[in-house]
C-alpha cells in the first residue's frame, strides 16, 4: 500500500492552491521568528517535507512506517528522513522551530491526541509554530472513516483546535476549504504558535 501511496500523493499539491498557501504562509512564520529545524511528523513518502524544503526551511521528516521512509529517502536523497513516532519523539525540549503534521493525526484515535499535542509542544522551542493539516467533520462530533491504511477521524475544527489551546498552544488562523475533485471531505488546517 505504501508504494500506490507513495505514487498517488507524489504531485498532489500541485493541484491544491489553498494547501500550498497554508504551508507557504508557515513557512513565513517559522522564518521570521528565526532559523532552526523543522520536522514534518507523518510525513508518508516525503513530498511535503520536499516541499517544504523549497520554501526555504530546515525540514527533516519522521514516519512510523519504515516503508514510508525508505520511500522517502530513494524519492528525496537530498533530505533527511528517520522512522520514529510522533507521540515519542527522539528530540531534545525546544528543539524545534516548526511542526507539521499534515494529514497524519487523523490516524490518533480522539483518546491519544491530547498526548500527540503535549509532544509536539515539548519538541518546539518558545514561540515555535505548529501547523496541522486533516479532515473537518463538518459537525459537532468526532466522526471515523474508513480509510486505506487504518480507521481515520474527522474533527470538527473548534474541537481540535481547543484541544490544541489546552495543550499550550494558541491559534494564529485557520482554512477550512471545501472537497476538491475526488475527494470525499472538506479539509482544515490550523495554524498555531506554542505559548510561553
Amino acid at each position: 500500500m505504501a508504494v500506490v501511496y507513495a505514487e498517488f500523493a507524489r504531485d498532489a499539491l500541485d493541484a491544491l492552491p489553498l494547501d500550498r498557501a497554508v504551508l507557504a504562509v508557515f513557512a513565513e512564520f517559522v522564518q521570521a521568528a528565526g532559523t532552526g529545524l523543522v520536522a514534518e511528523l507523518g510525513c508518508g513518502p516525503g513530498q511535503t517535507t520536499a516541499h517544504l524544503r523549497g520554501l526555504g526551511l530546515d525540514v527533516f521528516g519522521v514516519d512510523l512506517s519504515p516503508v514510508m521512509i525508505g520511500l522517502a529517502r530513494r524519492a528525496y536523497p537530498g533530505l533527511r528522513f528517520e522512522v520514529g513516532s510522533m507521540d515519542a519523539l527522539d528530540l531534545a525540549d525546544g528543539e524545534l522551530r516548526g511542526v507539521v503534521s499534515w494529514y497524519s493525526v487523523i490516524h490518533a484515535p480522539p483518546h491519544v491526541m491530547p498526548s500527540y499535542f503535549t509532544e509536539f509542544r515539548r519538541v518546539l522551542a518558545p514561540d515555535g509554530h505548529l501547523l496541522l493539516g486533516f479532515f473537518e467533520s463538518e459537525g459537532e462530533a468526532v466522526t471515523a472513516f474508513d480509510h486505506k491504511v487504518t480507521t481515520a477521524y474527522r474533527w470538527p475544527i473548534d474541537e481540535l483546535a481547543g484541544l490544541a489551546g489546552e495543550a499550550g498552544f494558541a491559534e494564529i488562523g485557520r482554512m477550512l476549504r471545501e472537497p476538491g475533485e475526488g475527494e470525499r471531505y472538506r479539509r482544515g488546517h490550523l495554524l498555531m504558535r506554542k505559548d510561553r
